[in-house]
């Protein structure tokens, strides 16, 4: 079968770090046009791969994806084209600014025969990994609360930057939000309700710069929870089921290795991508005999391995035909409507039932 065209479109961070490195990783992708409008970053990263100065020449082109790696402003109405030009399409989080964009993109797709896949890439960070891991294995008992933290320590607003320019679809909650509720309906569905605060915490901010989320299923509370104020580092999961608690700090190493310069392989290459140092490592504790709580078990949990690339390797097999996408469009959908939800929650001061 020939090798799947890609384009992607926009060299921020986005496509530098989490785009184009994994897409020609992958076996049965060609890395086949970047967009960026102006610079030259991408050619002396990427000598042999086209780069275009429009998105209209991407469009034009005869490449099967697009992955929309630009602003998160700009995401729903690429997408939009892309899909009406009868590409596949991949969309960095989020994935649309409204729920009623994200299912207007669901209907072009299902029209056009096409795929449009959220780029959730964290569920494939070793963290999460490990986390699923953890409590498929049952020794926590029952689950009944999971903290999710993903914090940054920024105290003093950037200038020059998008991604601080008030919008409503800038700041943490749909930055970083997406990342966190996802992995909540990865792991255990829809929740039937949400408590929520999002706020700006920061002395002078133009966008959303903290929020706490709480997730409610029965008998189970995950709190999804980020800050730009957070100059200590909080665990990134904290478990408690009825038999013991699982704790692990630090996040993914994938993407500070990328900035730092590291290169990824292929699939199938040697060279492992990439283990987690055990320093980071999470911590099982747990009670053998539930009648003798004081009676505590320690062990290290060892870092299940992060790969990016298994994001695109499924992408690529859905296109094919051989496999469902792994992170559905309908994700997406619920991911946005759960954070449009939020503000809601956090506006009027109550808990919010869940309609989709």
């Amino acid at each position: 079968m020939a090798d799947i065209q890609v384009v992607v479109v926009g060299f921020g961070l986005a496509g530098r770090v989490f785009h184009a490195p994994f897409v020609s990783a992958v076996p049965g992708l060609r890395l086949a046009g970047i967009v960026q409008r102006k610079g030259d970053e991408a050619a002396a990263a990427y000598p042999d791969v086209p780069v275009l100065r429009s998105f209209d020449d991407a469009l034009a082109s005869n490449v099967d994806l697009v992955v929309i790696a630009t602003p998160n402003a700009t995401h729903y109405e690429l997408a939009r084209q892309a899909l009406l030009a009868g590409k596949h399409v991949v969309i960095d989080k989020p994935f649309a600014g409204t729920s009623e964009q994200a299912r207007a993109l669901i209907v072009a797709a299902e029209a056009g025969g096409k795929i449009v896949a959220p780029f959730h890439n964290r569920r494939w960070d070793g963290d999460f990994l490990t986390l699923k891991k953890v409590l498929a294995g049952g020794e926590l008992g029952r689950l009944v609360t999971l903290e999710s933290h993903f914090d940054r320590f920024r105290p003093l607003q950037r200038e020059g930057t998008w991604k601080e320019s008030e919008s409503p679809v800038n700041g943490l909650l749909f930055d970083l939000g997406p990342h966190l509720v996802d992995q909540g309906v990865a792991l255990f569905g829809k929740p039937r309700a949400l408590t929520a605060s999002v706020r700006t915490d920061r002395d002078k901010t133009e966008i959303e710069d903290a929020f706490d989320i709480t997730l409610h299923y029965d008998r189970l509370r995950m709190y999804c929870r980020s800050s730009m104020i957070a100059a200590d580092a909080s665990p990134r999961y904290l478990a408690h089921g009825t038999l013991g608690s699982f704790k692990k700090f630090g996040v993914d190493p994938q993407e500070p290795a990328l900035v730092s310069g590291a290169r990824v392989p292929g699939i199938g290459t040697p060279g492992e991508w990439l283990q987690e140092d055990r320093a980071a490592w999470g911590t099982m504790t747990v009670a053998p005999n539930p009648a003798d709580p004081g009676n505590l078990l320690h062990r290290e949990v060892r870092t299940e391995l992060g790969d990016y690339r298994g994001f695109y390797a499924n992408v690529r097999d859905a296109i094919n035909g051989d496999a469902k996408l792994h992170v559905s469009a309908e994700d997406g959908f619920a991911v946005v409507r759960l954070l449009e939800l939020a503000r809601v929650s956090s506006k009027e001061g109550r808990t919010v039932e869940i309609d989709f």
